[in-house]
């Protein structure tokens, strides 16, 4: 009898933690830990907050599985605390996943790799709040969250910018990051670093039922429709490819990462807005949806980012848990 690819293996998924995308963050961590058993893994569910480093001292795991969202845990922070302890952790690593979530510092970069970001730059929000800082339309978002968390659209004619910058119970920093905005398809595209090189998998197009692709577009059900293969030409999906695979080599990137665009088709323009280094992984996210549009099962996702761990940090590890790494997303 065959043993399953994770036997012996014990991983502690990481999830909830203290940031505005905690609920997310369960869901996506919900689904991996019970995909990591079905491989037959022994998992621990680790609510993620301060005392991390002394839960994970006393449980012993063999890998954790981060599975959290935003602040903290998307940051560099966690991975910080994962690399003190020595301790192999899926996705991206410290320097990539700050990067990455800081959005003014990762365009510099992107930028620099020839990657077409929007222009913009960041301002104080009083200063955002108090007068428009470019003319509309544009969007603020803060400058280090994710999930659309704290996103506006000021449209064309807007007499003032959104008041709510201002607020005393604004929770998303003194900095936020202004855009022109950008009018056309709201694109995506997951990449997996493969040890070949960055491997994108498809374009996805996503039509947000509430005109806008903000936090319940993207985690409420039916609240957005994701067209797979985006109906976009061909030159113009080869572009977007190309470029998430730029952009995860730029930053950096390990394991799966999930770029987003936004593709003007009157004016033959993409750009691309940020690069996620911990995509969501719940039944409506992007990332699962276009590997099983090129083959690969939710199962043998969550498989591919644990054996691309056990790939970089402690090569044959996984296969003496009794499958050859690199044969699982396959």
């Amino acid at each position: 009898m065959t043993s399953l690819p994770l036997a012996g293996q014990h991983v502690a998924v990481l999830l909830g933690g203290p940031s505005s995308e905690r609920e997310v963050s369960l869901v996506t961590g919900t689904a991996c830990a019970e995909a990591l058993e079905r491989l037959g893994a022994r998992v621990s569910r680790v609510d993620a907050h301060r005392d991390l480093a002394q839960r994970l001292t006393a449980l012993k795991p063999d890998l954790a599985f981060n599975a959290l969202h935003g602040a903290w845990g998307e940051d560099g922070c966690v991975q910080g605390v994962l690399e003190t302890l020595g301790l192999a952790y899926t996705h991206s690593g410290v320097l990539a996943s700050a990067l990455a979530m800081d959005k003014a510092k990762a365009k510099a970069v992107l930028a620099a790799a020839g990657v077409v970001v929007p222009g913009g730059g960041l301002f104080d929000r009083h200063l955002a709040a108090a007068d428009h800082v470019m003319a509309p339309p544009y969007v603020v978002k803060p400058n280090a969250e994710g999930s659309s968390v704290g996103v506006f659209l000021v449209f064309e004619g807007a007499n003032r910018p959104p008041h709510q910058l201002a607020a005393p119970d604004w929770a998303y920093g003194d900095q936020v990051m202004v855009e022109p905005y950008v009018a056309g398809l709201e694109l995506a595209v997951a990449v997996m670093g493969e040890a070949a090189g960055p491997r994108a998998l498809a374009v996805t197009e996503i039509k947000p039922s509430t005109g806008f692709y903000d936090y319940e577009a993207k985690y409420s059900e039916g609240g957005s429709i994701h067209v797979i293969p985006a109906p976009i030409p061909d030159a113009v999906r080869d572009r977007a490819l190309r470029m998430a695979e730029r952009a995860h080599a730029a930053l950096g990137c390990q394991g799966v990462t999930r770029s987003d665009f936004r593709y003007d088709d009157i004016n033959d323009l993409l750009v691309l807005l940020e690069v996620n280094t911990q995509p969501g992984m719940t039944p409506t996210s992007l990332v699962p949806e276009q590997a099983a549009h090129v083959g690969i099962s939710f199962d043998r996702l969550v498989l591919w980012i644990v054996e691309d761990v056990y790939a970089r940090s402690c090569a044959g590890g996984l296969a003496q848990a009794g499958e050859p790494s690199g044969q699982g997303a396959r």
